[in-house]
C-alpha cells in the first residue's frame, strides 16, 4: 500500500514539474541592439550594444535586458554625453523589455510575429509593438530581427536646446538577436 502511494505521489510531482523542467527556452547574451537618432544634415547620432541578454520561452514570452553604458559610439565625446547627460546611466544602468511574441509556437515557426510589451528606460515603462522577423538558421539557432521607434521625451530624456536640432524626435531602435536553446 505504501509503495502505491509513493508511486502516485511521484507521478503527481512529475506531472506538475515536467512542464517547468522540459519547456524549451531560447537565449542569448550577445544580442545586438542599435539606435539611430540622427537628423540627415548633421553628424550621425547612433550607437550599438552587442551584449543584450534575451530569453524567449516556448510560448513566446520574451524578456531582454541591456546595460546602457555598453552602447558604443564612433565619437567618444558623444558616448560620454549620452551616458552622463541624457541617459544618466549611473542612476539608470539598465533598459529592460518584457513582452510576448503573439501566436508564437517554437515547434512551428512563422516568418514574422507581432512583438508587444513594455520597454523600461530610466525607470519609465512604455508599451511598444512592432513586427519582427523570425527564422531558423542552418546552425539550428533562431534569429529575431525588427525595429521600432520611441520618443526621448516619453522617457523624460531632456535634450538641451543647443543640440535639439541635431537629434531626431523619434529614435529608431533595431534588434538583431541570434538565440540558441538554453539547457
Amino acid at each position: 500500500m505504501m509503495d502505491i502511494l509513493k508511486i502516485r505521489f511521484f507521478v503527481l510531482v512529475l506531472l506538475f514539474t515536467a512542464p517547468l523542467c522540459f519547456s524549451q527556452k531560447l537565449f542569448t547574451r550577445t544580442g545586438i541592439t542599435e539606435f539611430k537618432a540622427s537628423i540627415d544634415a548633421f553628424e550621425p547620432v547612433e550607437a550599438i550594444n552587442k551584449s543584450t541578454s534575451v530569453i524567449v520561452n516556448s510560448e513566446g514570452k520574451i524578456a531582454a535586458q541591456l546595460y546602457i553604458g555598453a552602447f558604443s559610439f564612433k565619437v567618444a565625446l558623444m558616448q560620454e554625453h549620452f551616458n552622463e547627460n541624457y541617459m544618466e546611466s549611473d542612476e539608470f544602468p539598465k533598459a529592460n523589455f518584457k513582452g510576448i511574441l503573439e501566436q508564437f509556437d517554437i515547434g512551428v515557426l512563422k516568418d514574422s510575429y507581432i512583438l508587444k510589451g513594455n520597454l523600461t528606460i530610466r525607470g519609465i515603462s512604455k508599451m511598444v509593438q512592432t513586427k519582427v522577423e523570425v527564422k531558423k538558421t542552418s546552425n539550428n539557432k533562431i534569429t529575431l530581427k525588427g525595429a521600432f521607434s520611441v520618443s526621448p521625451k516619453d522617457f523624460n530624456i531632456k535634450i538641451p536646446s543647443i543640440v535639439r536640432r541635431k537629434i531626431a524626435e523619434q529614435v529608431t531602435i533595431t534588434l538583431k538577436y541570434e538565440l540558441s536553446e538554453k539547457k
